[in-house]
């Protein structure tokens, strides 16, 4: 199966999902986009109102915003693919919740090994404590881990994973503007290094 007919399977059954409480309030699913191809991932939290009207991840206010930051560092929305942790609305833009969580979790493990990115960039708290759980890196606090590197495995693969603050925080706070900027420059210098071998794969 061809990585384009491996998604298409997932989107499917993104869009017809009941497994969690959340398709009962969705207008639609957002279960991602972007490159298949791509040797960076963006995944944040959940979709919000924007995300929900239209099926497609970060096009309201914090999506212009990370459209501007991955630009920023000499790539197109369209070079990337990005996602959220669950894929369905949690109701008036609530956290989501742990079982919300762990049920739709299936579906980024599969995202993740279609594209096999080489960087994962994780937005926000929730995004960010969940990958570390799936690449087995404890998490303390968004203060701490943001710009830093870390080298885990997922599913037997090894990544680089990049937390940074989710933009929407930035719309908020502007003092956290420059903090995305500067996280994303670390981003583009993360996308190229190389790592060679077993020696390289280490967990910060």
């Amino acid at each position: 199966m061809s990585k384009k007919e491996a998604m298409a399977e997932i989107v499917n059954e993104i869009s017809i999902c009941t497994k969690c409480r959340l398709h009962q309030s969705r207008t639609n699913p957002v279960p991602g986009e972007g490159s298949l191809d791509s040797s960076l991932m963006f995944i944040g939290e959940a979709p919000g109102a924007r995300e929900d009207a239209t099926g497609r991840p970060f096009v309201g206010a914090a999506g212009k915003l990370l459209t501007q930051l991955i630009e920023s560092i000499g790539l197109s929305r369209d070079e990337v693919y990005i996602t959220n942790v669950v894929k369905c609305r949690p109701p008036q833009n609530r956290d989501p919740q742990a079982d919300e969580i762990y049920t739709c979790l299936p579906y980024l493990r599969r995202q993740i090994n279609i594209i096999r990115p080489r960087v994962i960039v994780t937005l926000g708290r929730h995004a960010t404590k969940t990958v570390f759980e799936l690449a087995g890196i404890p998490f303390g606090s968004m203060t701490r881990v943001h710009g830093e590197e870390f080298r885990g495995r997922i599913d037997g693969k090894y990544v680089t994973i990049i937390p940074t603050y989710h933009p929407a925080a930035a719309l908020y706070n502007p003092n956290l503007r420059r903090t995305l900027v500067e996280d994303f420059q670390i981003i583009k210098e993360a996308l190229g290094k190389e790592y060679k071998g077993p020696l390289d794969h280490f967990i910060s």
